[in-house]
């Protein structure tokens, strides 16, 4: 079972999740997944394809957005608009949680958030952002 962290009320992250946790995620209240994680990265994650077709399965909407290293600026916008665009709460998922949340933090930055108000967010669900967002 994967480790949800809450970062907002809308926002939660995790490293990589299992098919099977996609159910306790929907009974969560969640409604986005977002994957931010690359086919092929390991040679034990499920596909793209895979995913998206058991968060379908169960109720959930999703979205692959898959990000190598540090998250671009179209990157972080893709992961903005389709939490912008969910029906509720959104999840999102790499192999750490790390390209997840700064890719959320960079949204939110662009946005309008300041680093003061995101690096608090991401330390209580156990990140630690001070070195890779501008400020």
């Amino acid at each position: 079972m994967s480790d949800f962290r809450t970062v907002t009320d809308d926002f939660a992250v995790s490293p990589q999740i299992a098919v099977a946790d996609l159910a306790r995620a929907r009974s969560l209240g969640f409604s986005l997944i977002i994957n931010n994680r690359p086919d092929g990265e390991a040679p034990d994650q499920p596909s793209s394809a895979v995913m998206a077709a058991a968060a379908r399965a169960n109720g959930l909407d999703y979205v692959h957005i898959p990000v190598t290293g540090r998250p671009t600026e179209d990157q972080a916008r893709a992961v903005s608009n389709a939490q912008a665009g969910a029906k509720g709460p959104t999840l999102a998922f790499c192999k750490s949680g790390t390209r997840s949340i700064t890719a959320w933090a960079l949204g939110e930055m662009a946005g309008g958030k300041s680093r003061a108000e995101i690096l608090p967010l991401a330390a209580g669900a156990g990140y630690d952002l001070s070195a890779v967002l501008p400020g």
